[in-house]
């Protein structure tokens, strides 16, 4: 497509459950999805899944499930697993979707940049399991997958929000608002 149409900007988009899940692996109905995702799009089971005779008709089923809090622990994990180096990783998740987006205050470590920081231990293998999850949602499709690095701790502009793979004080997100014109 980018050759037949060089004067446009393509965007490819993948989520983390296009890359850590498959037909075979996405713990049966729960990884039915509409690609592609743009929100963290999770529900209760019931709401997912439906009750009686219904639960087990791929049809009947809602499409997506949430995969934010699995987002940096699953790149990492399948990105060293591949050889990605952790440089690209990083930029992968901080300053490429910051530029694409026109986030000026976005995407470094730097002086007038928020200080959003996410902690890893890469060395603590675990196994996903969804009653282990922060999220209300009571299910997800990496169910028994082992990822090989843990999201420790995390800071939001400078605030702990994230302190031992637990969540600590009140939510204090607030909407980014994309800049007119910007385009990456």
């Amino acid at each position: 497509m980018a050759e037949a149409f060089p004067h446009i900007d393509f965007r490819r988009e993948v989520t983390i459950g296009h890359l850590l899940a498959d037909y075979t692996t996405a713990s049966g109905l729960g990884g039915k999805v509409n690609p592609p995702l743009r929100d963290h799009a999770c529900c209760k089971d019931e709401r997912k899944f439906g009750e009686g005779e219904h639960r087990d008709d791929v049809f009947a089923v809602k499409s997506g499930f949430g995969g934010t809090e699995y987002l940096l622990a699953g790149l990492v994990s399948e990105g060293r697993r591949r050889g990605v180096p952790l440089g690209r990783l990083a930029d992968l998740v901080t300053a490429a979707p910051a530029r694409r987006y026109g986030l000026r205050n976005k995407g470094d470590l730097a002086v007038g940049f928020d200080a959003d920081i996410a902690l890893v231990d890469p060395d603590h293998r675990w196994v996903v399991r969804a009653e282990d999850s922060e999220s209300s949602q009571e299910y997800t499709p990496f169910e028994g997958q082992e990822l090989t690095v843990k999201v420790t701790d995390t800071f939001l502009r400078g605030t702990r929000v994230l302190q031992d793979g637990k969540i600590v004080g009140e939510p204090s997100g607030r909407y980014q608002s994309r800049p007119v014109g910007a385009t990456g």
